[in-house]
């Protein structure tokens, strides 16, 4: 019995590495894929016939001869299967139907409304459920993949903490599994997306990388030596809520001073919306038509390429304070790089601009001498990357120090 076990974890497991192999090499023939892993023709022969019953690889013509008959070549196909991935940010929820490459083929944004509590999961599964009604059949789904900022227990699937949406204790992957009869996998979303970062984006060749999302709150996704850094209680990489003045403004934490009361959009758009109502001029409220509470990340970022002097203003102290942190994890980490993503860093070279330049000048020169600070490489719907990432990690087994 034990036996017949351990042959068909054998077996699984060599048609994962020869589906990794043909995703990754494809189109590829199958003497090819047996030397690349050194298996037998037989076992590849094998696996590659279970894979094209399943729907997950296709014969693709044929490739040269070295001598004998001309090999099929065998490529994956990455709309054989979907995963619905969701990300849930302190003001929205985003819905998009993935294929197996992270590709959005269908997306919806459903906006939170200040809801906090049991309104918000009550919301997220019947917003779940009204992008699901377009499905009549979904057996082709390999199911929902969550990502959300907070304290998250990815192994029971609960959201220990989120102070901003007021969730405590929640069992949302028992919940939508529940609800939605698919599997379901749950994880914070700069862990996910540092993840994204190493397996579609350019950083993967770091082995010591730190994701820091600047939107509506501020985390950061650690990897040390290849793994994800995780913390006791799935709760390292709260940067947002590390303190940078004790004497500071009061955080929904129940701390003072926490970063992402300086850095955050909420941050900015209030100092914007002060500065207007003092009478400062600035070119943001003719972008908006007059109407400032109207203000975005994206205009703001207009603002500032158009060098308008009171979003480059705000945008340096802004800087100044988001620096801050970053020394602190320069000199408690030692990264290889430091990547800035989130609403307020997506394509503000400004802000990484100033942001390099303090670092480099306040943290520990030894550990800045090969120190990286860049920008995200993934596309603007990097949130959705960052969920599909989850599951396909797992189809794939996926190797983030490789």
């Amino acid at each position: 019995m034990q036996k017949t076990g351990n042959l068909k974890l054998i077996q699984e497991l060599n048609r994962s590495i020869i589906l990794k192999t043909i995703r990754h090499y494809g189109p590829i023939s199958r003497s090819e894929i047996a030397k690349r892993n050194k298996i037998s023709p037989t076992t590849v022969t094998a696996a590659v016939r279970k894979l094209l019953q399943q729907g997950l690889v296709f014969e693709d013509g044929v490739g040269a001869s070295s001598g004998g008959r001309k090999p099929i070549l065998i490529r994956f196909s990455p709309e054989s299967r979907f995963v619905f991935g969701v990300a849930i940010t302190n003001s929205s929820i985003k819905i998009a139907e993935m294929n197996l490459e992270a590709k959005v083929r269908r997306q919806k944004v459903f906006p939170i409304y200040n809801l906090t509590g049991k309104l918000v999961t009550d919301y997220l599964l019947k917003s779940i459920g009204q992008f699901l009604e377009k499905y009549s059949d979904l057996t082709k789904c390999i199911g929902i993949s969550i990502v959300s900022p907070g304290i998250i227990d990815v192994d029971k699937g609960i959201i220990y903490e989120n102070t901003k949406l007021k969730l405590k204790d929640i069992p949302l992957k028992e919940m939508v599994e529940k609800q939605f009869k698919l599997k379901t996998w749950l994880e914070n979303d700069a862990n996910a997306i540092a993840l994204a970062e190493k397996r579609f984006g350019a950083y993967r060749k770091f082995k010591n990388l730190i994701y820091i999302t600047i939107g509506d709150g501020v985390g950061a996704g650690i990897i040390v030596n290849g793994s994800i850094f995780r913390g006791c209680r799935g709760g390292a990489g709260e940067v947002g809520h590390t303190s940078i003045d004790r004497n500071g403004i009061p955080c929904d934490c129940g701390n003072t001073g926490c970063l992402e009361n300086y850095v955050s959009w909420s941050a900015i758009c209030s100092k914007v919306l002060f500065s207007v109502a003092q009478g400062k001029p600035t070119m943001m409220s003719e972008l908006v038509k007059g109407d400032i509470s109207r203000i975005t990340p994206s205009i703001f970022r207009d603002a500032l390429k158009k060098n308008d002097q009171l979003a480059k203003e705000i945008m340096k102290d802004t800087a100044a304070y988001l620096a801050t942190g970053m020394v602190n994890l320069v000199n408690l980490f030692n990264p290889d790089i430091i990547i800035l993503g989130g609403k307020v860093a997506y394509d503000n070279q400004f802000l990484l601009s100033q942001v390099k330049k303090l670092v480099f000048k306040q943290a520990l020169t030894i550990l800045t001498n090969k120190l990286e600070i860049c920008s995200t490489s993934l596309r603007e719907d990097f949130r959705m990357i960052a969920a599909a990432t989850i599951p396909l990690q797992e189809i794939f087994h996926f190797s983030i120090s490789s």
